[in-house]
């Protein structure tokens, strides 16, 4: 007992040393976690008053100023009040400002995000779900307070579950998924988003009704019923629109025009709002000629409230789309930025932040976010550093939102769609992408229209599935149909390159070197053996076919040998006392059967020797260097590849293979007695000096020494 408690505060030392050391150990790595989902605790105690802070204060006024009349404008993509567009360009904002890696994106309402989550609300909040009867003249109506405050609820229920899904990816690292989506079907998809922006907003031009349409063609569904319903055109909403449009173009032309020569951008769509809400106010255009307008404009912010999730079983599909597109278009500009810049974006990280700024943002009933090009742009020429400019431009929306809401409410929902029109500019100039893919790759072309006829035709959400199916066929396609080829030697050098390419490249007597442009693998198993017959020109299985009638008619000589022996002996017995007779006879015989097993011989010789009439190969290299895995298929492949021509008396050798190849061929038990390690070579022009060193021929000694002078030259 006494020497048990002697020991116990000696074991308890030991263990707070261990903690202390895990704990010492573990602080650097805690550290590191926190500040990687933390990046604002990164940078913003180094922040420098005096290089950052003018430039972020200029763009942050700037892309507030932006953020008013986009905000209010999307707002009608996504069917949702103004309002709701001030709140989206406000919370979320400031969340993305703690937890984003970008320090020039602008984060906040963008079309694209906006007609998706519309296409979503009008889906289960349509119209007809809302009759009111109208007091004055007994007629049915909308109850349009009822329809908005569902609407908001499904956006907000809808970007809460978007968020989740993209917080969820971005704790399991899945960053990557992104990469399924190629530049050609972004930017495809965009495009044919674009479509579905002005086809949406095209009512509000014309002062017109339609009806409303789902599912695949509704778009054309809904075209018809604009077409139908523009003799019922309103003159005043299409003059507001025309004004508008006429304006916005001019000096958003004039401000790419003398960009350089501005300190700012001109904010013409602040003031044609502002000018539009005057004359609108004074002009009385709601009430003299029925121009519809925002109308009220709730004063202050919203308290939170929770999300419906009963909702969530019908928007699942919507909501996982929305944050796969969202994250794509924000991941592609910060990265853009972020290499113009020289600083890292973090893939992983901006999933996590654009997931818990959507998250927290539908708690406040705001809807989906990502990054606007335009408005990222103006935040990076205008002097912006860091997302304090974000953080600027949401002090401008809130004030905005607590104070000047209120002045809006006569503003025409037509110069908010004149608005959104300027700003799909830069999407519908990616049209310009089809000549440039038509000369560059068409495949990719393929990929951009078939996603932009997918998008228009089978609407959002079911066209970006059927555009990713597609893209990844082509994957597949391209993956199967390969090009093979046979390689020759650069005379003087260790390259070997493609004979049908390359005119000075000389095919090596004897070897044929054979090479796919990709991976082999379960798809194209077959079809790379297919080719390497064809490449080669030598047909295995008339070959073997040869080599069995030859062997087949050795067993029949032996077996006629055998026979003629068995008689000799008899002969010799029957016939003992006339031996002169029988040895003249035994000579005879005998004479016949050398001469006919000397031809037997000779013919299974040549026919063990792998030289037949009509070829002269005895080395095939196979150049596995394009191969970046094999599967069972492969190594079946592979190993019948080796038993077939060592049985007509071809070597095979492996050449370029990686060490995870060879490991995966070790694993699948590639290697055997019968195909060795020594078939792997480094190089193909290893694997030719051993074959010419094994079958070197006494016709071609000076080709072996050019070869060894030419490897002995670069070493």
């Amino acid at each position: 007992p006494m020497t048990w408690r002697g020991s116990r505060p000696s074991f308890a030392v030991h263990r707070v040393e261990d903690i202390v050391c895990v704990l010492r150990c573990s602080v650097p790595k805690l550290k590191r976690s926190v500040l990687g989902f933390l990046p604002v605790l990164s940078w913003l105690p180094r922040y420098s008053l005096r290089d950052n802070a003018l430039g972020d204060l200029t763009s942050g006024i700037s892309v507030g100023i932006m953020h008013l009349p986009q905000g209010m404008a999307y707002a009608l993509l996504a069917s949702v009040p103004p309002v709701f567009g001030l709140y989206t360009s406000f919370y979320p904002v400031l969340v993305y400002f703690i937890f984003g890696t970008s320090r020039h994106i602008s984060i906040g309402t963008f079309a694209v995000i906006s007609i998706m989550i519309g296409s979503v609300t009008e889906k289960l909040a349509p119209d007809s779900n809302f009759p009111s009867l109208n007091e004055t003249n007994g007629t049915g109506g909308v109850d349009l307070a009822a329809r908005d405050a569902y609407r908001v609820q499904i956006a907000a229920s809808t970007t809460v579950l978007c968020g989740l899904f993209q917080i969820l990816l971005g704790m399991m690292r899945f960053g990557f998924v992104v990469t399924y989506l190629s530049e050609p079907l972004v930017r495809g998809y965009m495009t044919g988003a674009a479509t579905h922006v002005v086809a949406s907003q095209l009512k509000y031009v014309f002062g017109i009704d339609p009806a409303r349409f789902s599912g695949p063609l509704s778009q054309v569904y809904l075209l018809i019923d604009i077409c139908r319903l523009l003799p019922e055109t309103n003159i005043g909403a299409l003059v507001v629109s025309l004004v508008a449009l006429v304006v916005l173009i001019t000096v958003k032309e004039l401000n790419t025009c003398y960009e350089k020569k501005l300190p700012m951008p001109i904010p013409i769509e602040l003031i044609v709002i502002i000018a539009a809400t005057l004359i609108s106010y004074y002009g009385d255009l709601n009430s003299q000629y029925n121009v519809s307008v925002v109308g009220e404009i709730p004063q202050g912010l919203k308290p939170p409230s929770p999300p419906d999730i009963s909702l969530w079983g019908s928007v699942v599909g919507d909501a996982f789309a929305v944050a796969i597109v969202g994250y794509a278009i924000n991941i592609s500009l910060g990265k853009t930025f972020g290499l113009k810049h020289g600083y890292k974006v973090d893939s992983n990280q901006e999933l996590v932040a654009l997931g818990l700024s959507n998250t927290a943002g539908g708690f406040f009933q705001c809807y989906a976010v990502t990054s606007s090009l335009s408005r990222s742009l103006i935040q990076e020429s205008t002097g912006g550093k860091t997302q304090v400019a974000g953080v600027i431009s949401s002090v401008i929306v809130l004030v905005t939102v607590l104070q000047l809401g209120t002045l809006f409410e006569e503003l025409p929902k037509a110069v908010l769609a004149c608005i959104v029109f300027v700003n799909l500019k830069g999407m519908f100039r990616q049209f310009l992408d089809i000549p440039a893919l038509w000369k560059s790759n068409k495949v990719d072309l393929m990929v951009w229209l078939v996603t932009l006829v997918c998008t228009v035709l089978l609407n959002l959400d079911i066209g970006l599935a059927a555009s990713i199916a597609f893209s990844l066929l082509t994957v597949i396609f391209r993956s199967q149909l390969p090009r093979y080829s046979i390689l020759g030697r650069v005379p003087g050098t260790e390259l070997y390159l493609d004979t049908d390419t390359y005119e000075e490249v000389k095919e090596i007597p004897g070897v044929i070197i054979f090479r796919s442009s990709t991976t082999m693998y379960y798809t194209n198993a077959e079809l790379y053996l297919d080719a390497l017959l064809e490449k080669s020109g030598i047909d295995i299985g008339k070959l073997l076919m040869k080599k069995k009638k030859k062997d087949s008619e050795q067993k029949r000589a032996d077996k006629k040998e055998e026979k003629r022996a068995k008689i000799k002996a008899k002969n010799q017995v029957k016939h003992i006392t006339l031996c002169s007779t029988g040895s003249d006879q035994d000579s005879e015989i005998g004479s016949y059967g050398d001469n006919h097993i000397t031809q037997a011989a000779s013919t299974g010789s040549e026919s063990e020797s792998g030289k037949s009439a009509d070829n002269s190969t005895h080395t095939i290299i196979l150049d596995l260097s394009t191969a970046s895995f094999v599967d069972t298929v492969t190594v079946k492949i592979l190993k019948n590849i080796f038993r077939d021509y060592k049985e007509i008396g071809i070597d095979v050798y492996l050449a370029g293979c990686q060490v995870c190849v060879v490991e995966q061929l070790s694993i699948a038990g590639f290697f055997c007695e019968s195909i060795p390690k020594s078939c792997l070579f480094a190089t193909v022009h290893d694997a030719v000096l051993h074959s010419l060193r094994v079958h070197g021929d006494k016709d071609r000694p000076q080709y072996e020494c050019v070869l060894d002078m030419s490897s002995t030259t670069k070493m």
